[in-house]
């Protein structure tokens, strides 16, 4: 019985959704205060009816209801509780009506927090979000319900798939689906303005924070991905260009490029029609990201196995949104002039620049994921892009954005000064060239030497740089360009890459940048800790943001400079050597666990003939499935992770084993976290919040404006 009644409270909200969406939009055409009243209303009972369904449907996977079809395909009475209870959105079903929940959250939560808003603008937002309700609803009725019974009940379920019977996993979709379906809020803002015919710095102000709350969670979702992929998949690396791990990319860089699009608006008036594009943009893309997952046009250990006629819906959904919301925007472009001017040296340029930059990044990482399908499609030819065309085609668009991006942050609004900017930045570019030497030194070996000598110079030019001439000072950057030449010539004498020392250096260009723009905002004198401290939480959100893209780059660099890499075949109790360490294969074994058998070895790592640390890997089999998973033995460091992997055993005798030395690995979700930290400080800022837009609006309309 409590099945039907989540069934029948998915229909309710279906006819809740459309309610939502027709007669608040008519409400706000015609200026009936009660239709456009009833959308608040409408949004919250939306979500109370789908958060009602969605607690049904945990209950039949935590009591292992097998009369329902769903808990049947994707769960199993062996398994742990708290793989029943994710097995509820580790399908294509129940991640639908994840998504949809999600969606109808977004609804309720403008409701609940937009009565700062215009009221005919919080009319329109609410029903169109409610449209994109409608849809998603509607899919889920029609093609994928996920209370549908079976004729027969059986014994026992066919369990979930193994690979996302893990804790990184549980919370990665939900994550990652707050991000996809946030940006849904920043499309309805963006229709209900060209609905209103009305774009200024007080709709930039309101749609930031929702934008930069999607932003916030695509990070997290984003990072939990790359962090599971990395100890689970047992392959080493932490990202590998699948089409799935870029479908969540590709808006994550669209909605930090609508984030700072958006400040132009708020602070110039300017940019507002390529703002309006990109929202439409970035939440088109998560739509694509949808399609990629569900249609069944790709296979990667993310995607939901779908039949054609699910792709086809989700096409259509994609068509009448992203299609209807492009060609709403070409009819009202002339409601969308701008008004600001300023300099060709600016923060203005600089944002455009940051647009243009992430823009192509992600044009770039979508030719790449879909060009095998249109490759297939079009020319009947099979082919496949992977991480060469990426790092080639993807990374000189990152490498000008962090060039730009404290420059950038620093310069003034409309006129910039750029040589006093530079003079600023110096000891920023000083302190990123010494990384960059220290970091070359260590690649070829020479690390105490160049630690010396970066100690040394340091020393100095902190004792001379206050006597340096303003126009020397003025052109210190420059020397990282400098060392960035010594580099490719050091490449080229040595043979070996000097990439990763680039990118170290970049990524600490980048930090040590963040950090100098928060500490020229306290101005000249004393007590400039004391301001520090008292600095809007905004501009401590953006240094700390700017700062994790750079702890993230300098990750990233480290990882493909100075990774340690072996491939051997060890007999119990023997040993092989992994850069600095020694790795001994003391023993396998068959270990049982609730669901599964696993060939577990015990691998005791040691250095100088001192015992490191044992690591355990696995290799489990789960029966049910029929399906192995490796389960890597790591030790994780601030500096280095040792990083063990179990293979099968050798006719000759012995064990495939593969083994990694990973510098700076736990660096790089640092700096993931530090981002998505920087993200939620500026949210906890007073002019991030809808009710400051909407005091901005009430007080403009009480002046006689109109507040739509």
């Amino acid at each position: 019985m409590l099945i039907e009644l989540g069934h029948f409270a998915l229909i309710l909200a279906l006819m809740v959704a459309l309610i939502q969406t027709i007669l608040p939009l008519w409400g706000a055409h015609r200026g009936n205060h009660l239709l456009m009243a009833l959308a608040g209303p409408a949004a919250v009972v939306q979500f109370g009816l789908l958060a009602f369904a969605f607690a049904v449907l945990i209950h039949a996977f935590v009591t292992s209801d097998f009369s329902v079809a769903l808990v049947v395909s994707n769960s199993h009475s062996l398994k742990p509780l708290l793989y029943k209870i994710t097995g509820t959105w580790g399908n294509h079903e129940g991640s639908l009506l994840l998504w949809t929940l999600i969606l109808a959250l977004f609804g309720a939560s403008a409701a609940w927090f937009g009565s700062g808003l215009p009221e005919r603008l919080r009319a329109r937002v609410i029903a169109v979000q409610g449209s994109i309700g409608v849809a998603f609803l509607a899919f889920m009725i029609l093609t994928s319900n996920p209370f549908l019974r079976m004729a027969e009940a059986p014994m026992d379920g066919r369990d979930l798939n193994p690979l996302l019977q893990d804790p990184g996993l549980a919370f990665h979709p939900p994550f990652l689906y707050l991000g996809y379906v946030g940006l849904s809020m920043s499309f309805s803002f963006a229709i209900a303005a060209l609905i209103g015919g009305r774009v200024d710095a007080a709709w930039a102000r309101w749609v930031r924070p929702w934008t930069l709350a999607a932003w916030v969670f695509l990070t997290i979702g984003i990072g939990l991905g790359s962090w599971w992929a990395y100890y689970e998949l047992g392959w080493g690396g932490f990202w590998f260009w699948d089409p799935v791990e870029n479908a969540s990319f590709m808006p994550w860089l669209l909605a930090a490029a609508l984030l700072h699009s958006a400040i132009v608006v708020e602070k110039r008036e300017s940019l507002k029609s390529w703002t309006i594009l990109l929202a439409i943009l970035a939440f088109g893309f998560s739509l694509i990201g949808t399609f990629i997952v569900r249609s069944g046009v790709i296979t990667s250990v993310h995607s939901f196995a779908s039949d054609p006629e699910r792709g086809l819906f989700i096409l259509m959904i994609l068509g009448v949104f992203t299609g209807g919301g492009l060609m709403l925007f070409a009819a009202r472009a002339g409601v969308m002039e701008g008004k600001g001017v300023f300099g060709l040296v600016s923060r203005e340029s600089a944002l455009i620049a940051n647009n243009v930059l992430l823009a192509v990044a992600a044009f770039v990482v979508f030719v790449g994921t879909m060009w095998p399908l249109f490759a297939e499609l079009a020319l009947e030819r099979v082919m496949s892009v992977g991480e060469p065309f990426f790092n080639a085609a993807f990374t000189p668009f990152f490498v000008a954005l962090a060039v730009i991006l404290p420059v950038g942050a620093m310069l003034a609004w409309k006129r910039g000064d750029p040589g006093r900017v530079m003079a600023q930045l110096g000891p920023a570019a000083l302190a990123a060239g010494g990384v960059g030497v220290l970091s070359l030194g260590l690649l070829a070996g020479q690390g105490v030497i160049a630690l010396i000598v970066l100690v040394a110079t340091g020393a100095v030019l902190a004792t001379l740089w206050s006597r340096l001439p303003l126009a020397f000072r003025r052109r210190v950057p420059l020397l990282m360009l400098v060392l960035a030449a010594l580099a490719l010539l050091w490449a080229v004498q040595t043979g070996r890459s000097a990439l990763g020392p680039l990118g170290v250096m970049l990524g600490s260009w980048v930090v040590f940048g963040a950090l100098t723009d928060l500490w020229n905002r306290t101005g000249r004198g004393v007590d400039r800790f004391g301001r520090l401290l008292r600095l809007p939480r905004a501009d401590w959100g953006k240094a700390l943001a700017h700062g994790g893209l750079g702890v993230t780059i300098f990750a990233i660099s480290a990882m493909l400079a100075w990774k340690v890499e072996v491939i051997e075949v060890v007999q119990e109790g023997g040993s092989f050597r992994l850069g600095a360490y020694d790795v001994q294969l003391a023993d396998v074994r068959e270990v049982r666990g609730p669901n599964y058998i696993s060939t577990m070895a015990e691998m005791v790592v040691s250095r100088g003939g001192a015992r490191v640390v044992a690591l355990y890997p696995e290799k489990r089999a789960y029966p049910v499935q029929g399906m192995p998973t490796t389960e890597a033995g790591i030790d994780y460091g601030w500096l280095r992770d040792i990083y063990l992997v179990i293979g099968d055993p050798q006719e000759g005798g012995g064990w495939a084993v593969r083994a990694y030395v990973e510098p700076f690995a736990n660096w790089l979700w640092a700096g993931c976290l530090l981002m998505a930290f920087g993200g939620l400080v500026s949210l906890t800022d007073r002019r991030y919040r809808v009710a400051a837009g909407g005091a901005k609006a009430a007080a403009t309309t009480a002046r006689g404006v109109p507040a739509e």
